[in-house]
């Protein structure tokens, strides 16, 4: 349980990190996400009840972020981003078998495939509701860049992760166990 609340502390903490940290002019102003990576492990080394609280602490973290309303309309609402981190931390804990076996190369690329996916989804809502959808290269790589850098971010990340669950002696993360 101290785990879990060390997850939402860093998650609360990633999420102001991110806040202040400068696009990226290289990558067509791209921005770095620490959150989805942070849940991302959790999702792994969590039990599900306590990965759905993760994804929805995340979740609304992000919608008190990103909630854009225009006049009487709502381009991005509250509460699709919890569904959406539900979703995607759900499908990661599925994977859950190969973290035990200690093969988290795949967690790697699915935390990089899914912060694209976060990003994605939120410009394709804007676009639905103002009804153009419009892909030019600076689109692209505000999508994929951030997941290209959740992909590299995350070996060491998680690894210090898993480092912090070791030393707070979390209950959920898997011993040398091998499935035959």
């Amino acid at each position: 349980m101290i785990f879990f609340v060390l997850l939402l502390v860093l998650t609360f903490f990633a999420q102001i990190v991110e806040f202040f940290l400068p696009p990226l002019d290289w990558m067509y102003n791209a921005r770095i996400y620490i959150v989805p990576v942070i849940v991302f492990y959790g999702a792994m080394a969590l039990p599900f009840p306590l990965v759905l609280a993760l994804a929805g602490f995340a979740g609304f973290l992000l919608d008190a972020v990103t909630v854009q309303a225009l006049g009487p309309r709502v381009e991005i609402s509250v509460g699709w981003s919890i569904l959406l981190y539900a979703v995607l931390a759900s499908i990661m804990h599925g994977l859950r078998p190969l973290f035990i076996r200690g093969r988290w190369e795949v967690h790697c690329v699915m935390s990089g495939v899914c912060t694209s996916a976060i990003l994605l989804s939120q410009y394709l809502m804007i676009a639905f509701r103002r009804g153009s959808l419009f892909f030019n290269r600076e689109a692209w790589w505000q999508i994929a860049g951030p997941g290209v850098l959740a992909l590299l971010m995350a070996p060491l990340v998680f690894w210090l992760l898993h480092s912090l669950g070791r030393l707070t002696a979390n209950p959920y993360l898997p011993e040398a166990e091998s499935y035959e």
